[in-house]
């Protein structure tokens, strides 16, 4: 595992990390959001098989930087934040496609709806810290899914038979994850 940082339990710095996506609207145009609040973990062991990654995001932190849509993306037709107000994910492996670039699958469990999804990692370095003693790590990784499979199903269309939202969505995260000693 060279191309990995050293072992042991990062933690995700939200500060310094993103948990977004993008959705195309009516054809023509990219609607991009993220969640404001969300955490976890990385945890690197002496093998990719012995590694994993543990995250949780507020479904209510979702933000399209558009109050009446942000509202509507938390409403029943799409999030339904109040009876299901967290979004997760957690790995079942971690695999190698050379260099830098890894293969992260994990159950990613979204409106109540769990299911496996597969994302494209790119370990971005490591290095220490501004403070004493403690070591960062970035990563990138992006992943597609089908809100449908996740009971996501709003079917908004329009007179002439387009579709107001995809039903594909692309998620894309940038992770600065921390570990002391």
């Amino acid at each position: 595992m060279s191309n990995f940082p050293a072992p042991g339990v990062y933690t995700i710095d939200p500060v310094h990390s993103s948990f977004g996506f993008v959705a195309r609207h009516l054809v023509a145009s990219k609607v991009r959001g993220h969640f404001n609040e969300f955490s976890g973990s990385i945890t690197i062991g002496e093998t990719e098989a012995n590694s994993s990654v543990e995250a949780t995001a507020q479904a209510a932190s979702i933000t399209t930087n558009n109050e009446m849509r942000d509202n509507h993306l938390k409403s029943a037709d799409f999030l339904e934040f109040e009876k299901y107000p967290t979004l997760t994910f957690k790995s079942t492996k971690f695999s190698p496609k050379g260099g830098d670039n890894f293969e992260l699958v994990g159950d990613l469990s979204i409106h109540g709806v769990t299911k496996s999804v597969s994302f494209d990692l790119e370990y971005l370095g490591s290095g220490p810290s501004m403070a004493p003693g403690v070591t960062v790590a970035g990563f990138e990784a992006r992943a597609e899914i089908d809100r449908r499979d996740f009971g996501v199903s709003f079917n908004g269309t329009l007179e002439n038979g387009s579709v107001v939202v995809s039903n594909k969505i692309v998620l894309e995260l940038a992770v600065e994850a921390s570990k002391q000693g």
